[in-house]
């Protein structure tokens, strides 16, 4: 259904990208005029945010940023409000609404304040060198809110964000999300409900140096796999009465997986495992610890990974074939396999190829080159995935850089401009589309 909403706009996405009248109207114009205007001061905000440390684990410094943000909506005319979530072990989200005329498509805007730096990193504080900023988030997704923030204020400017109806979600614990998940995620998905086109601000993507543009994302999935066998003298393993031990079914199940998962669109992987005597993961499940001897044949073992797809279809599917695998045991053993569903997956939809159709308009008039389709291999989970299944969208409206999440993050200045008038146009032309 949302995707025939989005190809309703059609008509008017063809009136304006004709050959006879691919420029920019007026107030277009004037959006392009007031990026260039605000670069400035949308660098000096990227500055500020990225010295505030907001880990995802540091709630304190994740409602700073938001307290930071606060007034630039409020000053767009964005009713703010502070979501705090400590139910959930996180700080919480800043959601910020603006009413228009309720004519035109209703717009969905993502983006986050927390980052994978936590307060001890010592990846902390912002740099600049030449028309590249260096800093924890300056990305990933630091760099995003700048650019929604550009992009808005020159709506503001060029008298398009007044009949513009946007909400704007900003999470606090994208890089972690919290649980229980339904919690967590309750107020994107409501606001996903409300709309009509989503738009992600996560980091643009590239290939061969070229602009990408991005309608799909694959899930995140966690496993945990704990196999059990019967303890005893090395020398009688493999016996009738002994069997084949903890280990080797673990080995078993990991090269089944290994030799049978393989399809398109799907990756998996084993991150951390153990086996002996003892083996046992921390609360996190990020260190297993374990203890055995060489010639005890191992009474448990343990491993962890992860797997992502591409649509719930595609989840179900593996998850399935984990577990048929996983029920094949060697003789004296036993096994249990827990799946953990993260981030869903956003599929690729009619729909979102046809507003990346309308962003290449945009980019047509800006002169600007066509943005192909990114492979969704090359993109991580992402929240806009928790409303994919009721709204089209688009991925990557946020910065350009480089090495996100890995000390030395970078994002490219000059990207910022760019991207924030490639938003600001298209969500001026969307918010005239009737819904």
């Amino acid at each position: 259904m949302h995707a025939s909403r989005i190809l309703a706009c059609l008509p008017f996405f063809a009136l304006t990208t004709t050959a006879s009248a691919v420029t920019l109207s007026v107030q277009e114009q004037k959006i392009v005029s007031a990026v260039d205007a605000g670069q400035t001061r949308s660098v000096a905000l990227l500055q500020r945010l990225v010295e505030q440390n907001s880990g995802t684990h540091n709630p304190q410094g994740v409602e700073a940023v938001a307290r930071m943000l606060t007034p630039e909506f409020e000053a767009l005319g964005f009713r703010v409000q502070w979501k705090p979530l400590p139910q959930t072990g996180r700080a919480g989200h800043l959601i910020a609404t603006h009413a228009g005329s309720g004519k035109g498509k209703r717009l969905l805007l993502i983006g986050h304040l927390d980052t994978v730096f936590e307060a001890d990193s010592p990846f902390q504080g912002f740099r600049r060198e030449g028309a590249r900023a260096i800093g924890p988030g300056v990305g990933d997704d630091k760099g995003g809110d700048v650019v929604m923030l550009a992009a808005l204020r020159a709506m503001q400017a060029a008298g398009t964000l007044r009949d513009a109806d946007i909400e704007v979600v900003l999470t606090g614990d994208e890089e972690d999300v919290g649980s229980p998940l339904d919690v967590a995620r309750a107020d994107l998905v409501n606001s996903g409900k409300r709309a009509d086109v989503a738009l992600d601000f996560e980091n643009l993507a590239h290939e061969n140096g070229r602009d990408m543009g991005s309608i799909a994302r694959r899930s995140s999935n966690t496993w945990t796999l704990t196999t059990h066998g019967k303890s005893g003298h090395s020398s009688t393993i493999f016996s009738t009465s002994a069997g084949d031990g903890a280990i080797f079914e673990l080995v078993r199940i990991l090269d089944a997986f290994r030799n049978e998962l393989p399809e398109a669109n799907l990756t998996f992987n084993v991150g951390l495992l153990g086996g002996g005597q003892r083996a046992t993961f921390d609360a996190g499940k990020s260190h297993v610890t374990a203890d055995g001897k060489d010639n005890i044949i191992p009474p448990i073992a343990v491993a962890r990974g992860d797997f992502r797809t591409l649509s719930a279809e595609q989840t179900r599917r593996v998850r399935e074939k984990m577990q048929a695998i996983v029920a094949r045991h060697l003789p004296q053993t036993d096994a249990v396999l827990e799946v953990e569903e993260h981030y869903p997956p956003m599929a690729p939809t009619a729909g979102s190829r046809a507003l990346l159709a309308q962003l290449n308009a945009v980019n047509r008039d800006l002169g600007l080159a066509e943005m192909g389709e990114l492979d969704p291999l090359k993109r991580g989970a992402g929240d806009i995935a928790f409303v994919a299944t009721d709204v089209d969208g688009l991925i990557g409206m946020g910065v350009s850089g480089a090495g996100s999440h890995a000390p030395g993050e970078s994002a490219d200045l000059d990207s910022i401009p760019r991207q924030a008038k490639r938003a600001a146009i298209l969500m001026s032309r969307l918010a005239l589309t009737p819904r």
